[in-house]
This record gives structure tokens, C-alpha cells and sequence, in this order.
């Protein structure tokens, strides 16, 4: 690792006259296999298996549904619009060679802790895998497989094959996130130097590739495994399986998505974290050098952390979110369907794939929506990019309006309750609004214009112990309307669509659940367009450390800085929107665990009651996990940062040069050692997580064998993931909005107010930023990914506790 000899020895002259050179950490370029194998086989040949795949796929989309079709068609020409953008942005300067520098410094700092960190999880999903392969080889099958013919072992290839196809294309998803940010990152730090409406163009359309190809992967890889069985099986042929009975073989998938995006979650939170507490405590608070300084040894680790904790993790995140919701609404359109022996049920169980392929039809349109102006000049005024942000975000939630309509109305018209169609557009709308005011409230609660972050800036003035107690308070109250909020719609969803006209043969009606079902479509029908703005918030920030490290003017970093802080506001309203999705997409998987114990114990299970002693210690256990998970991951952040705190003392300590530029900093060392502490200790938490549901539903198995209470087992591991799910979006929105909170508390300092950069003031307000760095980028992601998965390991698990 070289700095420039200017910089060695400390002979700094004017901005222009001072080339730097900052280090590189690649030892070679990196592709990964999959790549490198494509680009050895000719171009010709290539062509030829890429037809022979579409054409593979169209034939069995063909075989199963006209609809399935389309959303192949939609999936493709979303990935062809991607490809487009990505040579869009891949077209931009890099910049000066100093930033060209830094950013391959980051991108190799990236992608090695990539590389290790899913070859990690990729061994543990192979582990687990065949542990569900036993389980499934062992189990009971229900009424519907043995009048199918779908034995035991068929059933269990399918499902580990789901699982690992999953845990695939959440990788997958993860690595594009990443890929993308790692290169659009110096290109945005290149155009902040021109106008700040380019540089903001740059990364929305960088984060829009990212969020069209996790969307599209999500939606096309369900279809590809829904037409696949579909055709394999012979579904609906005589003697076969009915076509209501397909999505639970589906799963699999979800789970496999889940556990991929809480150990990316897990790692890539704790890195970041670490090293930003880290580089902040030290540099920050003790040397009074500014954010993303050169001289401090921990600013490449902290740089990096952005692309594996907010890029790469956010990616497997929302990717599982949309294929956990599409999973469970598909299993419960069959269910109703059945019920109310409805003549074509394809329609229902087939109506979220074409909500989320309009979804990435409208999700475009917002973020072409976004251009630059025709006064690219420096000098012409900023607009702000909120603004602009929130302009796009109308244009989608407008088109997401007409095409939910029109949705309903295709494939949920029937015959049997003509008006049913118009229950369900209306359930999608409250969907749609309750997305919307999950955004507003988020945005509220986390950007410096509004009162409460202005609040909390303020109690930074009366020291480091007021900025705490003001900002825990600011958290806790921030639960208050999100959770009226999903209330409000999870209760007029269910009784919109009970009074849809759907009713079984003994006349009830049928249709609430999926009614609620609708409504987290239609919370989720802007997918894409919300994962843009996440994906903004890293590469925006990644931009600002590359301007500051190359020592920029500071008219550059001034556009950094304020498109770092609407980065900030943006990744706190989508994982407050992730949180409300979350909330309602475990509502729906209980359900279908709810039904998945009836088929498997052959009589109804529609109620747990609390007042059974072993079923509220279940409860109890549920909400003792997600205290316990969020302790460990928050405490895995504080020994991780320690190494780092030690790490860059011991620099500046024994390389006093590093302040005055005649001594370059380790970066390489803080890397090493964020890297190794945080797959080591990812491990705990996340492990957790997946025995303890299972644990929980063996014992009390074993127990209501011997007491004469033969569901007692899954009646507890049912209380356990209500509690669980329940505490997990309290504790989620807690987190999340306290951590955005002090970030954007600290921003708005260093704007200026109350003394800004270097006052006691500021110094008050980075320690709640340190404190709020695990909260808002370590355990509340996690959690609400945790709620998720123990809600698809019990689906997955249902036998076992039976």
C-alpha cells in the first residue's frame, strides 16, 4: 500500500498542484466463477444456450398458464431495462485518478469480505439442507399428497431443492446489490463535481438496476419453480395433485431466501457498524479530524461497510420480503379458492406474481422519471433530492393505483361474487396507503426538517447523557403510528375481504385472510422503486467518503453531504417500510402454518389459547428471542468496534506522522480485522434463530405426549412465533427510527447549527450516532428478516411438532 511521496512527506501545496495516491488492495481482479466461465465460452455458443433457456422456459410457462407467460415476458424485458441502466451508469467518469484508486480499494475491500462471508453461509445451507432432507424422509405426508401419489422422498427433493434455489437467488440478489454500488459510488464522487442533479441521477439509476434485478429474480424464480412442478407433476391431471396444493411445495423457497438474507444481514450489519463506530470514536471524537478523513486507518473498512451491510444485505433483504409475500398469498388464493370451490383458481393463486410484474413495469417508469436538468452547471441551485425522490416515488404509487385495479380485475374476477374483484382493488389500496404513510412517518421521525431529529440536535447542546435519553424517547414514541397504522389496515383489509361475497359451502365467508393477503401486495406493488431509494443511501455515502479522502473542494463535498444526509432520511423510511411489510406478511404465514398443522393433524387448528400455561411460555419465549437476538447482534457491533478503537489508537500512537500526511495509515489491518470478527461472530445470533423455534417445538412435543395433549407442540411454537412476531416490529421500528434519528441529528450539526463540526455539541451527537450505528444497521434489519424466517422455518417444520 503507497501514498504519494507529496503526502509522505508532508510538502502539500494548492488542491491542483497535489496528485494523490491512495491504496490499492488488489492483489488480482476478482470475478466470481459463474462469470468466469461465461466469458471462456464463445459468443456464438453463448447466444445459442441462452435461446435453448428461453425457449425452455416460455415452453413450460406455456404448458402451465397464458399468465405465466407474462410474467416471464415482464421478468425479461425488466432485465433487459437493467442492463440498459448498468451500461448507463458504467458510461459515466471515473474521476480523477485518486478516486479511481480509492474506489478499487473499496470494491476489492467489498468483494473479498463477499467472497468469504457466502462461502460461509453457503456451507451452512448446505448443512441445514440436509438436515431438512432427514426430516422430510421421516415425516408423516398429508391427505392431499397420498391421494396425489407425492411420496415422502419426492416430497423432500422438492423442498430442499426449493430451499437451495432460494438460498441461490438471495445470494445472487445480494451480490448485484453490491456490484452495482462498489462501481456507481466514484462515478457519483465524479459528477458532484459538475452538478448535483447528475450525481443524484447516477445513483438512483445505479440503485434502479440493483432493485429490477432483485425484484424480477424474486418473481421469475417462483414462477420458473411454480411452472416446473406444475408440468413434472402432471397438476390437475387425474390421480395428480390439484393445482390449490402446489404452493406449499414453494416453501422451501422462502426459507432458503430467509436464511441467506439474516446471516447477510447479520455480517454485513455487524461490519459496517463496527468499523463506522470505530473510525467515528477515535477519528472523529478524539482526533477532531472529519468524517471519512484520509488519515484514519479505519475509513476503507468503513467504506466497505456500506456496500456489504446496506447494499449487499438490503438486496437479499427485500429479495426474501417479496418472496416470503408472494409464497404465502399463493398458498392462501389455493386455500380459498378450494374453500369456496371456485372453478378456475389460477387466478388467485397466480395474482401476486402479476401484481410484482407490474411492479417492475411502474417502478421504471419512477426512476426514468428522474433526469437530469438541461442547467447541468455547478453553479445553477440545488435542488433538494428529497424532493425529487419523493416526485418519482408519486409517479409510481399513481401507476401502481391503475395497475392494481386492473389486476384485481383480471385475474380475480368470478362468477360466483361479481363484486368480489372491487373488495380486493380496495384491499390493495389500503395496502398501497398504508406504504405511504409507513414512508411519511419514518421520513418524519428521521429528517433534520422536521421537528423531532431538530429536537434531539438540540439536547446535544446539554451533553453526551441528554443526546441518549432524547433520542430513546424519539424511538420509542416513533412506535406509535406504525403500529396503528398496521392495524388500521390489517383489520379493514380482512374486512374487506370477508364481505367480498366469497363463501364456503356452509356459507361463511372465506375471504379475510386473503383479503389481508391483497393488502401487503399492494403495500409491496412499489417493491422496486422503494429498494432504489435504499440502494441510494450507501453509494451516496460511499461518494461522500471518496470525495473527502480525495480531498476534493469543498463545494463538491457540500453536494455529498447533503445528497449522504436524503441517503440517511431514504434507507430509514424503506426499513421502516420493510418493518410494516414484514408485520404483514407474518400475519399471513401464521395463517398458513395455522392450516399447514390442520392438514398434517386431520383436525381443525384455528385457534391457540394463552391461558394454557405451556402456550403463554411459548409467548413468553417468543418475545425473550427477539430480546436476546437483538442483544447479541448489538453486543457482536461493541467487541467487533473495540478491536477497531485499539486498533486505530495503536496507529496514531506508533505513527504520530499520520496527522500531518508524513505517514500513511494500515488500511488493510482494519479491514483484516472487521472481516474475521464479523463472521465469527454472526454465527450465535443467527443460529439462535433457527434452533430455537425448533427446539421449542420438539420438547413441548414430547411433553404433550406424555400429558394427553397431542398438538401441544405446534399450539406453543404458534404462540412463540405470534409473541416473537409481535415484540420483533415494536423492538424493529424502535431501533430503526432511534438509529436514523441520531445519524441525521449529527448530520444537521455539521450543517452548522448549534456550533457544527469539532463542538462539544457535535461530539455529543456522533457518540448518539455510535450508539445508534448497531441499533439502525445491525438488529433492527435483522429482526424484522428474524420474524420472517421463524415464520417459514415452522411452516417448514409443522410436522416435527406434531
Amino acid at each position: 500500500m503507497m501514498i504519494d511521496d507529496d503526502v509522505e512527506t508532508g510538502n502539500l501545496g494548492p488542491y491542483q498542484e497535489r496528485p494523490r495516491i491512495f491504496p490499492n488492495m488488489r492483489s488480482k481482479p476478482y470475478n466470481p466463477l459463474i462469470f468466469r466461465v461465461f466469458k471462456r465460452i464463445n459468443v456464438r455458443v453463448l447466444f445459442i444456450l441462452l435461446l435453448l433457456g428461453f425457449g425452455g422456459i416460455f415452453y413450460i410457462g406455456a404448458r402451465t398458464s397464458p399468465i405465466i407467460v407474462f410474467v416471464f415476458t415482464v421478468c425479461i424485458f425488466s432485465f433487459i431495462l437493467s442492463i440498459y441502466l448498468t451500461k448507463w451508469v458504467l458510461s459515466k467518469d471515473e474521476g480523477p485518478p485518486e478516486m479511481v484508486q480509492i474506489s478499487d480499494a473499496i470494491r476489492d475491500g467489498a468483494e473479498g469480505f463477499f467472497r468469504t462471508q457466502y462461502s460461509t453461509i453457503s456451507k451452512m445451507a448446505l448443512l441445514l439442507a440436509l438436515v431438512i432432507l432427514c426430516i422430510y424422509l421421516f415425516r408423516s405426508t398429508t391427505p392431499q399428497q397420498e391421494s396425489s401419489g407425492l411420496g415422502r422422498s419426492t416430497s423432500a427433493y422438492i423442498t430442499v431443492a426449493a430451499f437451495l434455489l432460494g438460498a441461490l437467488c438471495s445470494g445472487i440478489a445480494g451480490y448485484v446489490g453490491m456490484w452495482v454500488s462498489v462501481r456507481a459510488n466514484v462515478r457519483v464522487s465524479s459528477a458532484a463535481r459538475r452538478s448535483a442533479r447528475e450525481a443524484l441521477q447516477i445513483a438512483v439509476r445505479a440503485g434502479g438496476f440493483s432493485a429490477l434485478v432483485v425484484v424480477g429474480m424474486a418473481v421469475i424464480g417462483i414462477a420458473i419453480l411454480y411452472a416446473t412442478f406444475y408440468v413434472w407433476l402432471g397438476v390437475d391431471s387425474p390421480g395428480s395433485m390439484k393445482v390449490t396444493d402446489l404452493p406449499l411445495l414453494l416453501v422451501g423457497y422462502g426459507f432458503g431466501a430467509s436464511f441467506v438474507a439474516l446471516f447477510a444481514q447479520l455480517g454485513g450489519g455487524i461490519f459496517t457498524k463496527a468499523a463506522d463506530v470505530g473510525a467515528d470514536l477515535v477519528g472523529k471524537v478524539e482526533q477532531g479530524i472529519p468524517e471519512d478523513d484520509p488519515r484514519n486507518p479505519a475509513v476503507i473498512a468503513d467504506l466497505v461497510g456500506d456496500n456489504v451491510g446496506d447494499c449487499a444485505a438490503r438486496g437479499a433483504d427485500l429479495f426474501e420480503s417479496i418472496a416470503a409475500e408472494i409464497i404465502s398469498a399463493m398458498i392462501l388464493g389455493g386455500t380459498m379458492a378450494q374453500r369456496c370451490k371456485i372453478e378456475d383458481p389460477s387466478g388467485f393463486i397466480l395474482f401476486p406474481l402479476v401484481v410484482h410484474s407490474f411492479d417492475l413495469v411502474i417502478s421504471s417508469v419512477g426512476i426514468l422519471s428522474i433526469r437530469g436538468t438541461r442547467d447541468s452547471s455547478a453553479k445553477s441551485p440545488m435542488e433538494d433530492p428529497m424532493a425529487v425522490l419523493q416526485k418519482g416515488y408519486s409517479i409510481t404509487i399513481f401507476l401502481a393505483v391503475l395497475t392494481f385495479v386492473a389486476s384485481t380485475y383480471w385475474m380475480l374476477y368470478t362468477e360466483q361474487a361479481p363484486s368480489a374483484w372491487i373488495h380486493f382493488a380496495l384491499c390493495g389500496l389500503v395496502g398501497i396507503i398504508t406504504a405511504y404513510f409507513f414512508v411519511w412517518i419514518t421520513k418524519y421521525y428521521t429528517d433534520y426538517k422536521h421537528g423531532p431529529v431538530r429536537a434531539l440536535a438540540l439536547a446535544s447542546s446539554t451533553g453526551h447523557g441528554t443526546n441518549i435519553i432524547a433520542g430513546v424517547s424519539l424511538g420509542l414514541e416513533a412506535t406509535a403510528l406504525p403500529v396503528l397504522v398496521i392495524s388500521v389496515s390489517i383489520i379493514s383489509a380482512f374486512w374487506l375481504g370477508n364481505t367480498s361475497g366469497l363463501v364456503d359451502e356452509a356459507g361463511n365467508p372465506t375471504g379475510g385472510l386473503f383479503g389481508t393477503a391483497v393488502a401487503t401486495m399492494g403495500m409491496l406493488s412499489t417493491a422496486a422503486y422503494v429498494l432504489t431509494m435504499d440502494m441510494f443511501g450507501p453509494i451516496a455515502d460511499n461518494a461522500g467518503g471518496i470525495v473527502e479522502m480525495s480531498q476534493q473542494p469543498e463545494s463538491v463535498r457540500e453536494i455529498t453531504d447533503v445528497l449522504d444526509a436524503v441517503g440517511n432520511t431514504t434507507k430509514a423510511t424503506t426499513k421502516g417500510f420493510a418493518i410494516g411489510s414484514a408485520a404483514l406478511a407474518s400475519f399471513l404465514l401464521f395463517s398458513a402454518y395455522m392450516d399447514e398443522v390442520a392438514t398434517f393433524a386431520r383436525e381443525p387448528f384455528t385457534q391457540v389459547d394463552i391461558a394454557i400455561p405451556e402456550v403463554f411460555v411459548g409467548g413468553l419465549l417468543g418475545s425473550m428471542l427477539i430480546f436476546l437476538f437483538s442483544a447479541w447482534a448489538c453486543s457482536a457491533v461493541g467487541r467487533t468496534a473495540q478491536e477497531v478503537v485499539k486498533e486505530v489508537r495503536r496507529q496514531f500512537i506508533e505513527r504520530p506522522g499520520i496527522m500531518d500526511y508524513k505517514e500513511k495509515p494500515d488500511y488493510g489491518r482494519c479491514v483484516a480485522i472487521v472481516a474475521s470478527a464479523s463472521l465469527r461472530e454472526m454465527i450465535k445470533p443467527g443460529a439462535l434463530a433457527i434452533i430455537s423455534p425448533m427446539v421449542v417445538g420438539v420438547v413441548f412435543r414430547i411433553l404433550g405426549h406424555y400429558t394427553g395433549q397431542p398438538l401441544l407442540g405446534a399450539k406453543v411454537v404458534a404462540a412463540m412465533l405470534m409473541f416473537a412476531t409481535v415484540s420483533g416490529i415494536l423492538m424493529a421500528l424502535f431501533l430503526n427510527t432511534a438509529g436514523g434519528a441520531w445519524d441525521n441529528a449529527k448530520k444537521y450539526i455539521e450543517t452548522g447549527a448549534y456550533g457544527g463540526k469539532g463542538s462539544d455539541c457535535h461530539k455529543a451527537a456522533v457518540t448518539g450516532d455510535t450508539v445508534g450505528d448497531p441499533f439502525k444497521d445491525t438488529a433492527g434489519p435483522s429482526i424484522h428478516v428474524l420474524i420472517k424466517m421463524l415464520a417459514t422455518i415452522t411452516l417448514v417444520m409443522a410436522p416435527v411438532f406434531l
